[in-house]
């Protein structure tokens, strides 16, 4: 019979309730409703912000053959952690499909923190693959941008780079946004 230790005891209990209090951020926020309308409406308030603050990303995604805005993903982590957001693949001006983004994590964390995040797909063959994968992982050949670059990413980047991730907004007391280990998935809203 296994025995489980009381540190590893409320180190699960903790992580869980972390991870149940992100899931009920998650509801409480308009993100995890069902209508895509929601979603569109935030996605539309996320390009507005990003392109008026961060003028580089408009000619960014001018040049992209498809732009995935999660307008927000909330993230918390006790040991373990885990995030989730939702939002929505741009082609050409249009909404095609809709995506969630879960994170899982494991390691020496602590804290919550919320950020939005683009994906800009430079390429038709990177964009191709997204939309092929029953579930895409982000995966080393990313370039990060950050808010710093937002002036001149659009001029700057070349379409060597299949595809570019801009991370913004970030808030709460969880140090560093990154999409290593984030899961897109399509879903039905």
């Amino acid at each position: 019979m296994t025995q489980i230790s009381r540190r590893g005891f409320l180190v699960a209990t903790g992580s869980a309730a972390v991870l149940a209090g992100c899931q009920q951020t998650v509801i409480g926020n308009g993100v995890g409703s069902r209508g895509g309308a929601q979603i569109d409406a935030r996605v539309l308030s996320t390009q507005d912000y990003l392109f008026s603050n961060f003028p580089g990303t408009r000619d960014l995604a001018n040049r992209a053959r498809g732009v995935l805005y999660i307008p927000l993903v909330t993230e918390a982590g006790f040991g373990l952690g885990g995030g989730y957001g939702r939002g929505a693949l741009i082609i050409q001006g249009a909404t095609v499909d809709y995506y969630s983004a879960a994170k899982a994590s494991f390691g020496l964390q602590i804290g919550a923190q919320q950020y939005a995040h683009a994906l800009f797909f430079m390429t038709d063959q990177a964009l191709q693959e997204f939309r092929r994968s029953p579930g895409w992982a982000a995966s080393a050949d990313i370039r990060y941008a950050t808010p710093g670059d937002g002036g001149s990413i659009g001029k700057e980047t070349t379409e060597i780079n299949p595809v570019i991730a801009f991370v913004f907004g970030q808030q709460g007391l969880m140090a560093g946004a990154t999409l290593a280990g984030v899961k897109y998935s399509r879903i039905i809203p």
